[in-house]
């Protein structure tokens, strides 16, 4: 992947295919690899772009405070930086939070947005699961963490019939893992997100998706997300953990590309 200043850091993306620009923004973790089930399926009708966040992967391990506005802003400077005036954003999870804070504050830079196994704002219990998280990575190390978040994020079905490739996963995420400031402050960041107040404002067409068993942003926030976005629609599958989107990636892809095309500008 090249990498591309965005002012005070540099960002590893990839970009393939052509046409009306989508970005993909991953969760947590931040790796653009993150969406390797969807670049295939999207690229054939879209300009698509995936990216390390800062503090992940190949882009530049900043230590600083991490806060969702920041990490919002950083792909706005992206977007400037690829001359992107305009695009969709398909977000996961962390991705979504910052899919909201464009919308709100930067709607003219979207022309839609996919809010994937986000949330409204952090309660007791995704309390309780990140400090549950962040409890590993200090007291049991990363090796730890890392298979704790595959019980986390795929659904038990999953895991069954695919160890071999969940080893695969574990292997990669611990050999690119970033740093244990950066992941607690990158947690601090989705605990402290609350936009529930200004939802009533966007206007950017929205649809919200989740799995209904995920258990790090239960079905409950989509549902939330969908009732407080005016015109928002929603797509809810039965099964995939929060990771759905690689566990049903084509019932997720063709649930989201008509979506898109609906709501791309002539």
């Amino acid at each position: 992947m090249p990498r591309i200043s965005i002012g005070d850091c540099h960002l590893h993306y990839e970009r393939h295919g052509a046409g009306f620009p989508v970005i993909f923004v991953a969760g947590l973790a931040g790796h653009a690899s993150f969406w390797r089930e969807q670049i295939p399926a999207f690229s054939k009708k879209f300009d698509t772009i995936a990216f390390d966040q800062r503090g992940v992967g190949e882009s530049d391990h900043s230590r600083i405070s991490y806060t969702m506005e920041r990490m919002a802003d950083d792909v706005v400077r992206l977007m400037d930086a690829l001359e992107i005036e305009k695009a969709h954003l398909v977000g996961h999870s962390t991705g979504g939070a910052m899919a909201q804070i464009l919308a709100l504050e930067h709607p003219k830079r979207l022309a839609s947005m996919v809010l994937a196994g986000c949330w409204t704002k952090a309660d007791a219990y995704s309390r309780r699961c990140y400090g549950l998280r962040k409890n590993l990575l200090k007291n049991q190390g990363p090796e730890a963490y890392v298979e704790a978040t595959t019980l986390f994020f795929y659904p038990p079905f999953w895991i069954a019939k695919n160890n071999e490739k969940a080893r695969q996963l574990e292997a990669q995420a611990l050999a690119t893992l970033s740093a244990p400031e950066i992941i607690n402050s990158r947690i601090d960041a989705i605990l402290a997100f609350d936009r529930t107040a200004d939802l009533g404002r966007i206007k950017t067409p929205t649809l919200v998706t989740c799995a209904q068993d995920d258990i790090i942003t239960p079905a409950y926030f989509s549902e939330e997300l969908a009732r407080l976005i005016p015109g928002a629609e929603a797509k809810f599958f039965p099964q995939g953990g929060h990771n759905f989107i690689q566990v049903v990636g084509r019932a997720f892809n063709n649930a989201v590309l008509p979506f898109l095309e609906a709501h791309t500008p002539s």
